[in-house]
């Protein structure tokens, strides 16, 4: 008898590498896809680890190392939707003087919340490479964390109600700030020099791009049903295939495969422990089942 198929109610982001697969150009015989509407993929970060509200869905991996310390009921897949550098994201206002990372001790700096995948990376970055005491910043934020048990620690303050973060940098009420992949007025500049040729360079030494968001799917559908995760798996390197987008090896933004994520995820895991992110201390191999280990690549 062949095997039931099964409709995954899934949260996914546009993005060209899944294009395929979200327009329905791919098929397949055991899996229907109910995509939720999505503009913004983060918005709907806290339906997926507060509320368990998808089979299927693309996660920050911070927000999942999270989840999965505090024991949400989803397992990681071995698949990366989005990445890229994390250089080019942390800026200042140059009308107020130049900034350089050797100048944030007492400073400011705003992040849109404290626990953000893009904001662990670059307080990561700062510390390893260029020294900085992500410790003497007071971190300034604006949203709460997606995983409701954890809770800030105290050199994070919260801006007054009302006040938005790129208009506090450029008002100088902060000294610099996350702001994201583009600089969001001509007035700032980028906090680390060079920022493409640093983030190419960290990339070669690290092995892999720095993980933005990976897929995750319930635990009980993955140990239930490990022939819909394989195929979940396929569809999603079939649709990066059906994209056009080429295979550049270990600095491929969209990886697959256990070994292949490890590298990033190994740094990732010792930034959020070094930064105190975590419930419990957490392994790469801990953060997939069997299911997702018999993947390959």
């Amino acid at each position: 008898m062949a095997a039931a198929k099964v409709t995954l109610h899934t949260m996914l982001g546009n993005y060209a590498n899944v294009a395929p697969l979200k327009s329905g150009a791919l098929h397949s015989d055991l899996a229907n896809f109910d995509f939720a509407e999505v503009k913004i993929a983060n918005n709907h970060f806290k339906q997926v680890v507060r509320e368990a509200k998808y089979d299927l869905a693309e996660l920050a991996i911070v927000t999942y190392l999270q989840a999965k310390s505090y024991g949400k009921p989803y397992v990681l897949m071995p698949v990366v939707v989005v990445s890229r550098g994390q250089h080019h994201t942390i800026a200042y206002n140059a009308e107020r003087g130049v900034l350089k990372p050797s100048d944030l001790r007492g400073k400011r700096v705003g992040v849109r919340a404290f626990t953000v995948t893009t904001g662990t990376w670059v307080r990561g970055i700062l510390a390893s490479d260029y020294g900085v005491d992500v410790n003497s910043i007071e971190w300034i934020t604006f949203e709460d964390p997606h995983v409701a048990e954890y809770r800030d620690p105290d050199i994070v303050k919260r801006a007054p109600a009302g006040k938005e973060l790129v208009q506090m940098l450029l008002g100088g009420e902060i000294d610099a700030a996350i702001v994201g992949d583009k600089l969001p007025d001509p007035r700032l500049k980028h906090l680390i020099p060079d920022p493409e040729t640093a983030a190419q360079k960290w990339a070669e030494r690290h092995r892999g791009v720095p993980i933005n968001h990976m897929l995750v799917v319930r635990t009980e559908l993955s140990k239930s049903r490990p022939n819909v995760v394989a195929e979940i798996f396929r569809l999603f390197k079939e649709s990066k295939r059906a994209a056009g987008l080429p295979d550049r090896g270990a600095l491929d933004p969209y990886r697959f495969g256990v070994e292949a994520c490890r590298p990033t995820l190994e740094v990732i895991i010792d930034f959020c422990r070094q930064q105190k992110l975590l419930a419990r201390p957490l392994s790469v191999d801990e953060l997939f089942d069997d299911t997702m280990r018999a993947l390959g690549s």
